[in-house]
């Protein structure tokens, strides 16, 4: 299925960019992935999605694949809201998918949007692999990863290695999907496509900040939520998505057998078949009632 490219201007004047699939005149799903992905990484899904009579929005986060980096290396909770706000004013309050820092980011908008006595901005929120808390273990060991090579690499193949180093389990990473993830500079080498700065230190120690009260924004939701976990993620234990769901009480959750968390270079397609379901359900039944 082709795409159209759409864009919407965010946080600290961002430009942001992304796919559109299927007809704009139907129930709209907003998708944004985790932190080191790109718009691509939900390609898929948003296909499926526009197939069962939705318009499927997968953007690219600030910072990430085409879209700007953030004029003061922001990549904080702050502009990350903003950017959720300014697509779903352009979309006309979507559906909301979020991939682990995309997930957050739809957290954090809806709860406090909740708490200052504003509308939800999403029809739902699909959160995706990611909760109110992750393990920190999991946590750093994709720190680690994703800062571990600032000199770049020689090759693709050289990339390749590197991500099927990181995750052994997994078959390793199809070339040309991984360089849709990395970025060749002047000196020839490859390095992955997001702003270095969406990484140092400062960036870290402030998202770190902003997670103390991700339990304040979950109690605060109250539109229709869906957790989906990866069986094997070491970033979200089932305690903490039974956490979840003690906070939350109108969320479903789902837990996908054989998914990890995502990394650069992903696709989230293990993740699709519960989303697609429950977005139907959430968006083109009640849509199908309100014709009859």
């Amino acid at each position: 299925m082709k795409a159209t490219h759409i864009e919407c201007t965010g946080g600290n004047g961002v430009r942001l960019v992304a796919d559109a699939y299927g007809d704009p005149a139907n129930p709209t799903v907003l998708l944004l992935h985790g932190g080191g992905q790109n718009r691509h990484s939900w390609g898929g899904t948003a296909a499926k999605l526009a197939g069962g009579g939705l318009y499927a929005v997968s953007a690219d986060m600030r910072g990430h694949g085409d879209s700007g980096w953030d004029p003061f290396g922001d990549y904080g909770m702050g502009v990350l809201r903003a950017d959720v706000e300014a697509w779903c004013t352009l979309l006309g309050r979507p559906a909301l998918v979020g991939a682990s820092m995309g997930g957050m980011a739809g957290l954090r908008t809806e709860g406090q949007r909740s708490m200052e006595g504003l509308p939800p901005a999403a029809r739902a929120l699909v959160m995706v692999d990611i909760a109110h808390r992750s393990e920190p273990d999991g946590v750093q060991r994709i720190v680690d990863f994703m800062t571990g090579r600032p000199e770049g690499y020689t090759s693709l193949e050289e990339a390749a290695d590197a991500v099927a180093g990181y995750l052994p389990h997994r078959p390793r990473p199809n070339i040309e999907g991984l360089a849709r993830n990395l970025r060749v500079g002047d000196d020839g080498r490859y390095r992955w496509h997001w702003d270095p700065a969406f990484m140092d230190l400062a960036t870290r120690g402030r998202i770190s900040t902003a997670h103390n009260d991700n339990e304040a924004h979950a109690r605060a939701l109250h539109l229709p939520v869906l957790l989906v976990r990866g069986r094997m993620s070491d970033v979200v234990s089932e305690e903490a998505a039974q956490e979840f769901l003690t906070l939350v009480p109108q969320a479903e959750y789902v837990d996908v057998g054989g998914a990890h968390h995502m990394v650069a270079g992903d696709r989230n397609d293990a993740f699709t078949d519960p989303v697609v379901e429950f977005l139907h359900r959430v968006l083109v039944l009640p849509a199908g009632e309100r014709r009859e």
